[in-house]
């Protein structure tokens, strides 16, 4: 009956340990992310799988990505992940989101070249190529599938092309030139 008994209390106390880190979780959705195909939602995957912590589900249809996470720094992590792999979105709080780190500064550019986007198929380029066109003053760009950089070319503001591509679920970051 003692085996018993303490056998409970050891379970109770895994049981409230595993409600504290409950209590912790968090749930983030990144609404907006171009998910296009089955390469998409298994870069976004692969991509969230080598994160501690973190489970992602993306619903292709939606263009959303769920992020579960152990903790918000686990989650924060996951979101940095998501934009350095290309991938783009609104989570709708300020203090989880993806960052602004494109290093676009305001002003009329001739040249700007963008690295770092998800481009894994003609869907996805076509997608790029739809949102370069909307912004005044383009003339011509380079992005071709299964590249992730590509030159944008005309007289337009740099800080404009990126929101463009963000607001169609891309993140990109401008190259530095040395």
């Amino acid at each position: 009956m003692r085996l018993f008994g303490l056998t409970m209390g050891f379970i109770a106390i895994l049981t409230l340990a595993g409600a504290v880190r409950a209590d912790n979780e968090v749930k983030v959705e990144l609404k907006g992310t171009h998910l296009c195909c089955d390469g998409c939602v298994a870069a976004a995957g692969e991509i969230l799988g080598k994160i501690d912590g973190v489970k992602g589900k993306c619903d292709q249809k939606a263009s959303t990505i769920t992020i579960t996470a152990k903790d918000a720094d686990a989650a924060k992590k996951a979101l940095q992940a998501l934009a350095d792999g290309g991938f783009h979105g609104d989570t709708g709080n300020k203090d989880l989101a993806i960052k602004d780190d494109s290093g676009a500064e305001k002003g009329k550019v001739k040249t700007l070249t963008l690295v770092g986007i998800h481009n894994c198929c003609r869907r996805c380029n076509g997608a790029i190529k739809d949102a370069i066109k909307k912004v005044d003053g383009v003339t011509g760009d380079t992005a071709k599938p299964k590249t992730d950089t590509f030159e944008v070319t005309g007289e337009f503001d740099a800080v404009e092309l990126v929101k463009a591509l963000n607001t169609v679920g891309y993140h990109v970051k401008v190259k530095k030139e040395k």
